[in-house]
């Protein structure tokens, strides 16, 4: 059988429920994420069913969801205010699941929410209008931060090369930005969308609300990765100095815990449903679709904020064999949106297509060569997923070729 990298499963293996299959890594990247990680992936059981489709079912039959809900307004009462201060931060884009949470928690709930973006490395046309119309159409108060324009492209560049991960460094930022925030504004409850948990991350953090401490323990900042190399490693160059990571240093669990910061998930008090969002934040806060399908997916409405959004999910397809349709598949079915001879469809229609749109302006903006791109794209095929066919490159498995 044939090497795998990053500790992945050399056995690849398709949930019977859904698309996914058991390459999926079960966690998001954090700040010690190194390419030679051993990942730990999505679980199986012996009945081939993955544990979000298995999630799904309990979400479906055994949860009460009016219990829940009331812990959800037990815990906003908790932290109302009737001052006038901010009393919940809500970090985002404008995308439907920020833009439903939000409005949500203001309009149905009374809260009164802050809420916060970590700037996309480029927005795209509809991902700015649909910002701007959840701050004025929405009716929401926002801060938008941009972090230093120079410093992130070169971490961008640096997580591509090193990690073959080009949204690494902005997701590090986002998963900081609201407790960041939450810590200057004296805001004490920070409420996120839904727990990746859903989607196949540790199954077990589906059953607790608040977001794991561990990310935020961090003893010394130089000792942080970004991209794939340390903060004191990036800063011995002599091109940055460790102000300039000022808003990729997380506030420590202790620090947090003193001040009284909780950071929630919505997702584990109301019913997460990423169709229902959307249909939400349409009506509530102008929310549009885009007028074509995001390359590399069917969709139209997930995830369509920044140009460099569509090279994140193409990375996957490399390492892991699982692209955006898949993603986008796998969550359709466990929610009865569509049918797994659907999915397979789709899939296999889909899932392969490469990026054209903004690939020009992903390469300036990582100061890349078209064949620099290639030759670091093919040095993370991992061979039990991929074997060159007559000079191009095909996978081995495809959940669509179990089922012919």
């Amino acid at each position: 059988m044939s090497e795998a990298f990053f500790g992945l499963p050399k056995e690849v293996l398709f949930c019977k429920s859904c698309v996914i299959s058991n390459q999926r890594p079960n966690s998001t990247p954090e700040f010690k994420h190194k390419q030679d990680d051993k990942k730990s992936t999505i679980g199986f059981g012996e009945d081939g069913i993955c544990d979000a489709c298995r999630y799904s079912e309990t979400k479906a039959k055994d949860i009460n969801w009016r219990d829940r809900e009331e812990k959800l307004v037990n815990l906003l009462d908790k932290h109302r205010r009737t001052d006038g201060r901010y009393d919940v931060i809500v970090p985002g884009s404008g995308g439907k699941d920020s833009a439903y949470t939000s409005h949500i928690l203001k309009y149905r709930y009374g809260m009164n929410p802050l809420t916060v973006t970590w700037a996309p490395h480029k927005y795209t046309e509809i991902g700015w209008k649909n910002f701007e119309n959840w701050i004025h159409v929405g009716g929401l108060d926002n801060i938008l931060f941009t972090p230093n324009g120079r410093l992130h492209r070169y971490l961008t560049r640096l997580a591509f090369l090193n990690l073959l991960h080009p949204f690494q460094p902005f997701i590090v930022g986002q998963r900081i930005i609201g407790p960041l925030i939450a810590v200057k504004f004296d805001v004490p409850l920070v409420m996120y969308g839904e727990n990746q948990a859903e989607y196949g991350n540790n199954s077990n953090e589906n059953y607790t609300p608040t977001m794991d401490r561990k990310f935020f323990s961090v003893e010394r900042a130089e000792d942080i990765i970004l991209g794939g190399e340390s903060i004191g490693d990036i800063i011995s160059r002599g091109e940055f100095k460790l102000n300039d990571f000022s808003p990729y240093i997380p506030p420590s669990s202790d620090y947090l815990e003193s001040k009284g910061v909780e950071v929630h998930y919505l997702g584990y008090y109301l019913k997460w449903d990423p169709q229902e969002c959307y249909y939400y934040s349409v009506e509530h806060t102008g929310f549009q679709a885009n007028s074509e399908r995001t390359e590399g997916t069917y969709s139209k409405y997930s995830s369509i904020d920044d140009r460099i959004d569509m090279f994140h999910y193409y990375t996957t397809l490399i390492k892991f064999g699982i692209g955006r349709a898949t993603y986008d598949a796998a969550q359709e079915i466990r929610n009865g949106k569509i049918t797994r001879e659907e999915g397979l469809k789709l899939v296999q229609r889909y899932d392969a297509e490469f990026p054209k749109k903004y690939f020009k302006e992903f390469l300036d903006y990582i100061s890349l060569s078209e064949q620099e791109f290639n030759d670091t794209v093919d040095r993370f095929r991992s061979p039990h997923l991929w074997e060159k066919r007559n000079g191009t490159w095909m996978l081995k498995h495809a959940v669509w070729m179990s089922n012919e």
